[in-house]
Formats: C-alpha cells, structure tokens, sequence
C-alpha cells in the first residue's frame, strides 16, 4: 500500500492506494485558516499535529505494511523555522495581503518585470519574495531567529523526518529559481533586497528529497519522499504531461496549468513557471487567487448549503437573468492570468427579481470565465483534466464543460494525494502503471448551444475585467 499527504489551506488530508491506484481510504482534519485585514495566517504546530492526526487515523485502518508515502500540500507563502524545525512565528499564508503594498511599488519602478523576465514568475503579495522583504522591514527579529524560510510541505517532511531544511525545484519555482539552470538566481535576491537574507532559502533537492519516518504519524522507517507541492502533485495525478495537455484545479485556489517544453518570459507578466523532477519539462501555471472560496462565501452570504447548489444552477439560466460576478474575492487582489493588488470583487445585474439562484450561476460562471482566461494565457492546445473540491457538483462540471467550451476528463478524489505516491514511487524506482493510476472518472461534454452563448459571456467578462483594473489602479 502507497499513502499520499496533501497539507492544504483548510484541510490536511492523507489518502491509501493499493499499487493499481484504487483509493483504499482517506482521513481528513480541519485546520484554522487566520484571516485579519489582509493578514492570513496558521499555526505551524496546528497543521503538523492535524497532520499527525491523519496519519494516525489512516493507517490504524490498514490491514498490512505502507510500502512508501509522498507528500504534497500549498505552496507559496513564509514558513519561518529554527535550526531544530520548530517554528518561528506563525505561517504566512499564499492568501497573505499585507506586501501588496511593496508589489505595488515594484509594479511602478521595474522590479517586478525585471524579476519575470529572469525567472517566468510574476511576483504577488503571498509569494514568498514579497512575504521576506515585508518581515525584513517589519519583524526583523523573526528573520534574525529563523534557520530556514519553507513552504508548507517542506516544514512538514522535516518534522515527520528529522531532516535538515529543505525544498524542491517546485516550491523554489516562485520567485528564486533561474528555472533554465534549475538554481536560485541571486540577482533575484538582490532585486528584492535580500541578499543579507540568502542564507534563510532552502537547499533546493533536484530530484525530491527522501527520508524516512522517525515515527510520528507513519511507522517508523516509512519510506517518504517530500514534493512536488501541490499544484505540480495535481498535474501528476490526473495524468497531464504531455506538452499542451492541461489541468483545471478548481479549488480553493482555482488553478491552471499547461504542461510545457517551452520558456517564454515575453509577453504580460504574470503566472509562473513551475520547474517539475524532469529537466526541461515544466508547468505554465496561472493560478488564480480565488476559486470555491469565492462560491463558499456567497453561499454563506445567502444562506445556502452546498447540498443545494446543483438544483439552484438547474433551476437558473445561462446567463444568470443577467446578473454577473467578477468572481476576485482575494484580499491580496490577483495574480494570474495578470497581477492587480487591488481589484476586488465585483457583482452587477442585480434587483429585487434576482434570485439566490442567479447569484450562485453568476458566480460559478464568473469563475468559469475567470478559468478560461487562465488556461487561454497558459496556452492549452490539447486535453483538459478537471480536479478539486468543485468536481463534487456534476451541474458545476456541465457549466464549466460549455463556458470553456471543451471536453472536461474530471479525476475526482485525492488527487493530489495521488500525484505526491506517483512522485515518491519514480523517485524510488517502484514501477507503477501511470496509466491506470490516471484514468478519469468521467467526460464532461459541452453543449453547443450554451457553449456559443459563453462565448459571447467571456468577450463581455473580459471588457468588464479591463474596465475594473481601470478602477483599481486609479485608486491604489
């Protein structure tokens, strides 16, 4: 049996394959998510003992031995710890607002694209450039006292292990990473005004790191691999490598990716390149700030359960009686398929006819069309895989198939789970059939005639899109 940990924003969840890939079993834990004026924030040692408490409950269930594990979770973000692992302040989480000011700032003098231009990403206020040089002006005793500055995953595999501070070339891909040379880019550390904080990145392991498990939530000696984190983990899962192919993870974050061969740092600044264990193929991501977080809180606004959402979209038209959603709830703004710190959230085509019904369509369909933007910038050419929390709802999968306007494969379950086994068994040398371990649930086809209509929808979000930029930028 194979376990996959996937350390997410609300959830740490640990998933059991057998070696055909057929999920055997899934524990879940909750985890605080600190939300303060634009300053997002977890407790180190919440999400670890959540961790420990997954792991704990999952493998009790297992009738026999774990032949390895692979860990995944959310990437981006500060999660200062000292020379022991323990943690130095609370996580600044990859949602975290409060440097929007200094991207602000490099978006005006140059930084920003010269960064981009170095490294193919697009810096935002929770990526972990701006997040260091936001502490080093403001808790420089933090920095002072810290060993190491990690994503998640990486804090993880160092407490479940033991090992020295570490990351992979997918978390070191935002902002450091040269992704040509595979190395951190020291001129990007100068550029952001950190070379006298060098010293706190993390030793990069090309390929992923291992270890073993010193007996804290896996049996002592587990054999486990740490990465890639959880965007890349997702690609993995659902079978996307093939230059072209994509991916659709419409989760808390609702992300896009392209698996590529290419590096093209022309064009608008924005997204990332994502390095992956194979040199020269990498990920065109454009992750967008918001995906079901922003239908989570419109459906708390209304009052309506999750349970009621499939009926409410196919009780309301395409088109939602014309009400319509610029579905970018983050506090931090956006940063794919573009990067606006300051654009917020927009909802218009309201009266007192519309219904709680156009309300959840109109934001399913904003982030539809918020999606195709994405996967558009990224350059999709062939197949789209579908993963994530939204697949749960079979009417949000048929909205989605016709507001992009394609195919959807949908891989449901532990997928980033899935991808972190796939990673640690290559990593191992265990052969396992990919194939088989990939294969979709369903395929979603597109309506025509609904299709033809969101085609006219995205010309329309987009003209909505540039006139609130417009706005946002003249009240920065």
């Amino acid at each position: 049996m194979f376990i996959g940990i996937d350390v997410g924003t609300s959830t740490v969840k640990a998933a059991a394959f057998d070696t055909a890939g057929t999920e055997l079993a899934v524990e879940a834990r909750q985890i605080t998510l600190s939300l303060d004026e634009g300053v997002v924030e977890q407790d180190m040692d919440e999400v670890y003992a959540a961790v420990v408490a997954v792991l704990d409950a999952l493998t009790a269930r297992l009738p026999g031995p774990v032949e390895l594990a692979g860990l995944t979770g959310q990437g981006d973000g500060v999660w200062l710890v000292d020379a022991a692992g323990r943690p130095v302040r609370a996580a600044a989480s990859w949602m975290d607002g409060r440097a929007h000011a200094l991207v602000d700032r490099w978006l005006a003098d140059g930084t920003f694209e010269a960064v981009f231009r170095r490294t193919g990403g697009a810096l935002f206020p929770g990526s972990p450039g701006p997040l260091l040089a936001w502490l080093d002006r403001h808790e420089p005793a933090a920095l002072d006292a810290a060993s190491a500055a990690l994503c998640c995953k990486d804090m993880v595999f160092g407490r479940l292990t033991g090992a020295p501070a570490g990351t992979d070339v997918s978390d070191a891909s935002m902002p450091f990473l040269d992704p040509r040379t595979r190395a951190y880019d020291d001129g990007v550390v100068e550029l952001l005004g950190l070379t006298h904080r060098r010293a706190l990145l993390a030793p990069v392991g090309d390929p992923i790191s291992t270890g073993e498990a010193r007996g804290e939530g896996l049996p002592a000696g587990t054999r486990l691999a740490n990465g890639p984190y959880d965007l890349p983990a997702c690609a993995l899962g659902a079978g996307v490598r093939a230059p072209g192919d994509g991916l659709l993870i419409v989760g808390t974050c609702l992300a896009s990716l392209v698996a590529t061969t290419d590096l093209d740092l022309s064009g608008e600044p924005a997204g990332l390149y994502i390095s992956t264990d194979r040199p020269g193929h990498r990920l065109r991501a454009m992750p967008a700030m918001v995906g079901t977080a922003a239908l989570d809180w419109v459906l708390s606004t209304t009052g309506v359960a999750h349970e009621e959402v499939d009926a409410l979209l196919a009780a309301t038209p395409p088109g939602a009686h014309g009400v319509r959603v610029l579905p970018y709830f983050a506090p931090s703004g956006e940063r794919a398929p573009f990067v606006e710190p300051g654009l917020r959230a927009e909802l218009s085509g309201v009266s007192l006819e519309s219904t709680k019904g156009d309300l959840i369509r109109a934001t399913c369909e904003g982030i539809g069309y918020a999606a195709r933007h994405c996967l558009e910038a990224a350059g999709l050419t062939g197949s789209l895989a579908v993963c994530g929390g939204g697949t749960r709802s079979p009417a949000w999968m048929r909205l989605l198939a016709d507001v992009l306007g394609r195919p959807l494969r949908v891989v449901e379950g532990e997928v980033g789970a899935r991808g972190a086994v796939l990673a640690a068994a290559e990593r191992y040398g265990t052969a396992l059939d990919t194939a088989r371990w990939t294969r979709p649930t369903a395929v979603v086809e597109p309506d025509p005639a609904r299709a033809a209509h969101y085609t006219a929808g995205y010309a329309a979000h987009l003209a909505r899109l540039a006139t609130a930029r417009e706005h946002a930028r003249d009240h920065a």
